[in-house]
């Protein structure tokens, strides 16, 4: 590859970059690097036919030169095919710290992708190239990382999880381990566990995750069978329940007792759980006609 200096105004970022470019404060921490000591790692760019260039690696440093205000910016020209470049992209960020599960999701997504359309072996060695990975009788392996095949894989499978549900993954309202059973579900189904979730205001256990997809690969999940699920006592909620006397006093006389409570509870919860389906119903109906 050559290096070459290039106008800002020619280059353009790739197209479908899984990769965030925010403005926070490690990009502040670059752009304070960049205006002290300049670009010390080129961009690796390849021409995009049209006189102009496609950013393969270095988004971050681009946008930060961009904050600066520069008009040229060292770049690595080299020709490659889509493939090798997205093979070059993933590589070049996947060593980096803080990235969120969907960034990992869909990086690996696009790489075995790639590497799935050649139909050989991929070998890239270049230094700027972080890792190897090769298709193996259908699998593919990362040698770049401590990440084994299975952990890749698992990844892959947060791309099948409607945007709603990955960004509680990424934002850590749900694991990542029920994640993944969720993603096996149908996205229509992804959508009513979505309305139940936000109803009920909690996420599915790992056990929950798991149910709903056998159940749904035998045919039998539906909106009530989620809902019927997701409503039920997680193990780590088997506390016994203890009404403080102030409580208990608002609502009933002092000569009221313990079983006749109870049955006024009951009712009450009875009455609430019907509101509450309710309330489901009317959410559902909101979110598919948005």
């Amino acid at each position: 590859m050559i290096v070459k200096k290039i106008e800002l105004s020619k280059l353009h970022p790739y197209e479908g970059n899984p990769f965030r470019v925010t403005d926070d404060d490690q990009m502040e921490m670059l752009v304070d690097s960049i205006k002290a000591k300049g670009i010390i790692e080129p961009l690796i760019v390849r021409p995009d036919g049209s006189g102009e260039y496609e950013i393969i690696s270095g988004h971050r440093r681009f946008h930060a030169c961009k904050k600066l205000g520069l008009k040229m910016i060292p770049c690595y020209v080299s020709e490659m095919s889509r493939e090798d470049a997205i093979v070059v992209l993933v590589d070049s960020n996947l060593y980096r710290d803080g990235l969120l599960p969907s960034e990992k999701a869909f990086a690996y997504k696009m790489k075995w992708d790639a590497v799935k359309h050649q139909g050989k072996r991929t070998d890239l060695t270049s230094r700027h190239v972080v890792g190897k990975l090769e298709k193996t009788s259908g699998t593919l392996q990362t040698r770049s990382n401590d990440e084994c095949e299975r952990t890749i894989q698992r990844y892959i499978r947060l791309t099948y999880l409607i945007p709603e549900l990955l960004k509680m993954v990424d934002e850590k309202r749900m694991a990542i381990t029920p994640a993944i059973e969720i993603s096996y579900i149908p996205q229509e189904l992804q959508k009513e566990l979505l309305v139940t979730i936000e109803s009920e205001q909690a996420v599915p256990s790992l056990s929950q995750a798991q149910r709903m997809r056998k159940l749904s690969g035998e045919g039998k999940l539906d909106a009530d069978m989620i809902l019927e699920i997701m409503c039920e006592r997680k193990s780590n909620q088997r506390e016994a329940l203890k009404v403080p006397p102030e409580i208990l006093g608002k609502y009933f006389k002092s000569d009221a007792t313990p079983k006749f409570m109870a049955e006024i509870i009951d009712k009450a919860l009875a009455l609430y759980a019907e509101n509450q389906r309710a309330k489901v119903k009317a959410k559902k109906k909101n979110y598919y006609e948005r």
